[in-house]
């Protein structure tokens, strides 16, 4: 990881590092910060933390004053960094399919490669749904694939009864 992080920034761009555990998110800092140089620049953002503080390290990453984000999902939609060509997510296994492909599209433009990594633990522990998931999105990773990942999400998870009584709530006619 140390490799894919450092080989981006030298590149000019700027990495995502998706970890989506606020509890262990303080832990993967320290790790990546022992591993990292010292004159890289990383800062963490996660939901729990004031709205003002979270705005802050946006803007200080859009401002590329922020070689390195490390966050929650928060940052699965509506984040457009141009300069962020390189994603990585941690525990991708616990992702859903439709998570994973909205995390992967923070990253890319037209003129410059990007790339994605996703971290997981051996195979052998993955459970088989994870492992479809995981498939499908290496699958699907052309431009356009929206589409198909839903139809496939639809698939994997089913289509679920909106009117059966497995439901939970109400509706009410008007």
């Amino acid at each position: 990881l140390r490799k894919v992080i450092t080989k981006e920034v030298a590149r000019g761009g700027q990495v995502f590092f998706i970890h989506n555990r606020i509890e262990t998110i303080e832990h993967i800092e320290r790790i990546l910060r022992k591993g990292l140089p010292e004159e890289f620049k990383m800062a963490v953002v996660h939901g729990r933390l004031p709205t003002q503080q979270i705005e802050e390290v946006m803007l200080k990453f859009i401002d590329k004053k922020i070689d390195c984000l490390l966050s929650t999902a928060i940052v699965e939609s509506g984040i457009d960094i141009p300069t962020a060509n390189t994603i990585i997510i941690n525990d991708a296994y616990r992702f859903g399919l439709a998570d994973l492909h909205q995390l992967r599209g923070r990253v890319g433009r037209q003129d410059v490669q990007a790339h994605c990594y996703l971290v997981i633990p051996a195979k052998g522990s993955l459970s088989s749904d994870a492992s479809s998931r995981l498939k499908m999105i290496e699958e699907f990773s052309y431009l356009g694939a929206g589409f198909e990942v839903a139809m496939s999400d639809l698939e994997l998870r089913g289509a679920g009864n909106i009117l059966g009584r497995e439901q939970h709530g109400f509706i009410w006619m008007v």
